[in-house]
């Protein structure tokens, strides 16, 4: 087996997420509650259960973060090391701290202030964000271009697989890439339930604060590799491109088809949805062995395969 371990993004939150593994699996647990006393308050009576604050970026983002390393370390006793790691925006501080780049407890404090930068960016800058199914993302690009060269401010977001990609800006910005879209014979697009526009320029506040923020860390060496959805390669220099993450695209289906073209074999998704699940069967096909760990059911499952490996 050669090991691809998904971490999730943002977006993959829901009330109640990882409450079943929180009871049943004590290494679980007791990732969760370190999380809690480096954040200062408890994550599954402020996040965990509560509706309001699991959709609020300041609390989702450590909440996903503690719960795809609380699912990692939960199952390190029989996984073998993975050959890599990749994580969704948000993720990628996941992917980071599996390999030994961030410690946990320094990755809860920075994700701590980068979810509050972003919610606060993101209430600045309401916006919109839509999801376009279309397999030429050519056409979609050129649209933008022909709307930025007018003045619009709307960007490509998300590469999430080779058949769609999000697009995100000011609003009326982007209702106008949608009706372009639609006049140019693209038939399906989704409005998502953000809170901003997340990976465009429109997010510049939080890159300047967690510029500061993060000047004076210090990150050791990968023990395995980790691929970056911000540039769609393998990490080379962390710090610089956790910053340009905020503002750039992802690449999510450029980084996993790197990371399987490497010879990873078999792909685990570490988080509380199995939205990375879903787009590694689109984006490197049947082949690959795809697993997700969301929930002690699935926990189990994953459990048992390792273990008979």
């Amino acid at each position: 087996m050669k090991l691809g371990i998904l971490m999730s993004g943002q977006g993959a939150q829901k009330v109640g997420m990882g409450a079943d593994l929180y009871e049943q699996v004590p290494a679980y647990k007791e990732t969760i509650d370190e999380a809690s006393r480096v954040l200062g308050y408890d994550i599954m009576s402020t996040i965990v259960n509560d509706e309001e604050n699991v959709k609020q970026t300041k609390y989702t983002q450590p909440a996903i973060l503690a719960m795809s390393t609380g699912i990692y370390r939960a199952l390190a006793d029989v996984m073998p090391k993975p050959q890599a790691t990749l994580g969704l925006s948000l993720g990628e501080y996941s992917a980071l701290v599996a390999a030994d780049v961030l410690t946990f407890d320094q990755a809860m404090r920075i994700i701590k202030d980068r979810g509050a930068y972003m919610q606060q960016a993101g209430e600045n800058n309401r916006g919109k964000m839509v999801a376009v199914m279309t397999d030429d993302q050519d056409l979609v690009i050129a649209t933008i271009k022909k709307l930025q060269a007018a003045g619009k401010r709307v960007y490509p977001a998300n590469y999430n697989t080779f058949n769609q990609l999000v697009i995100g800006g000011v609003e009326a910005d982007v209702d106008a890439a949608v009706a372009a879209l639609t006049d140019a014979g693209i038939e399906r697009m989704v409005a998502l339930p953000v809170s901003g526009p997340f990976h465009t320029p429109l997010m510049q506040s939080a890159a300047d604060q967690l510029t500061t923020r993060i000047a004076d860390e210090t990150f050791a060496p990968m023990t395995f590799d980790v691929y970056s959805n911000t540039t769609g390669e393998k990490f080379s220099d962390v710090k610089a491109t956790l910053l340009d993450q905020i503002v750039s695209p992802t690449y999510f289906a450029q980084a996993l088809q790197a990371m399987v073209d490497d010879g990873v074999d078999t792909l685990i998704e570490f988080g509380p949805s199995d939205t990375l699940y879903k787009f590694a069967r689109k984006i490197v096909g049947k082949d690959i062995k795809r697993y997700k760990v969301t929930n002690f059911k699935t926990y189990q499952e994953v459990r048992n395969m390792l273990a008979a490996e």
